[in-house]
């Protein structure tokens, strides 16, 4: 009875050692499979955007209800790159612990963030330029693709402060979900860790730039096809570039900073315990 309720799950002192640990690990992997679970990462959490769309396509949902069944799907990407195994960015920003230990230098950090960050770019517009060609889209009378250009408007439109801070606040969580699955021992306990930090997130509005990677992509592509109609939209490539560039900024403070670093300060820091 006490395993099925999970008693036997890591606590906070050692999920920090295994931060370290896969960190790295993560830091060291050469390069070509680095970048191939970078790709892997972009395309699921595409994939939770994809589904995401789904339900937010729907007229007949009140904005709580889309807002919160729209989180529980998108957890489908985290739990994918968690449980089946790639590199996200996101997620990635948790290297600052095993950095701060003096076990990775900053080049080693910079090198992961970099690559992955690029790959998973690859990966989540690469899925967009697919969903695109299958006619996905047309779906439900072509609200998914309305539903993905609106959406993309809004995070164009976005003061620079407020997707800065809607970055901040989402990577918390995201790697807070990555955190609680470390530290559980089955599929299970891994998903159900991450579901609910990132159900919230979701829910909330705030920003996470790998979804955007894939969000804006199909959005632009939708326009230039004539996929919505003219005048609806006036998505750029530059307004596109300027919100992941804010975002990224925003997920790395909220992770490597909120996260990494705050928990290295209580766990890690000074005099190990025997």
């Amino acid at each position: 009875m006490s395993e099925l309720f999970g008693s036997d799950a890591y606590a906070p002192r050692e999920i920090a050692e295994r931060i370290e640990t896969v960190g790295v690990a993560k830091a060291r992997m050469a390069t070509l499979p680095l970048l191939m679970l970078g790709v892997l990462a972009g395309a699921f959490i595409g994939l939770g955007s994809l589904f995401f769309v789904i339900v937010k396509s729907d007229a007949g949902l009140g904005f709580a209800a889309a807002q919160l069944v729209g989180g529980l799907v998108f957890s489908l990407g985290l739990v994918l790159v968690v449980v089946a195994g790639a590199e996200l960015f996101t997620g990635n920003n948790l290297l600052a612990m095993a950095w701060a230990d003096g076990k990775i230098t900053s080049a080693d950090v910079l090198r992961n963030w970099v690559l992955v960050c690029a790959a998973n770019f690859a990966g989540a517009a690469g899925l967009a330029l697919l969903v695109f060609a299958s006619g996905h889209t047309d779906m439900n009378g072509g609200a998914i693709g309305r539903t993905v250009v609106k959406i993309a408007q809004v995070k164009q439109d976005l003061p620079v402060w407020e997707a800065f801070f809607r970055g901040v606040l989402c990577n918390v969580l995201v790697c807070m979900a990555v955190w609680m699955a470390m530290a559980g021992r089955s599929v299970v306990d891994k998903a159900v860790a991450i579901v609910f930090p990132i159900s919230a997130f979701v829910a909330a509005g705030f920003e996470h730039s790998i979804a955007n990677m894939y969000l804006m992509p199909l959005a632009m592509l939708l326009q230039q096809s004539g996929g919505v109609p003219a005048g609806e939209t006036m998505l750029t490539w530059g307004g596109m570039a300027l919100n992941l560039a804010v975002v990224i900024a925003g997920n790395l403070m909220g992770g490597s900073v909120l996260v990494g670093l705050t928990y290295h300060l209580i766990y890690r820091r000074g005099p190990k315990a025997p």
